[in-house]
């Protein structure tokens, strides 16, 4: 939801939230939600908040990894303690 005021524009996030029992019987409808809408889910537990479902989002720091392995040869050879800099 966006507001506009004298201050300029807010945009306001609505999340969703539902106990444990709401969450347990409709767990794949709650997901397809989150997922779909692209707003987080809060669940509860006695009225508190216990678990926030947020939707997955691709870290960057993993797509700037990508690709940067050109070769690793008998990726199955166990390494060596020497080969480990913390041991050192």
């Amino acid at each position: 939801m966006t507001v506009q005021n004298a201050h300029g524009t807010m945009t306001i996030v609505m999340q969703q939230v539902v106990s444990k029992s709401q969450f347990k019987a409709g767990l794949l409808a709650y997901l397809r939600n989150v997922e779909k809408n692209k707003q987080p889910l809060i669940i509860t537990h006695g009225g508190a908040a216990v678990i926030k479902v947020v939707p997955y989002k691709e870290q960057p720091v993993i797509k700037s990894l990508r690709k940067t392995v050109l070769s690793y040869k008998k990726p199955t050879k166990p390494i060596g303690l020497k080969d480990w800099e913390v041991m050192r």
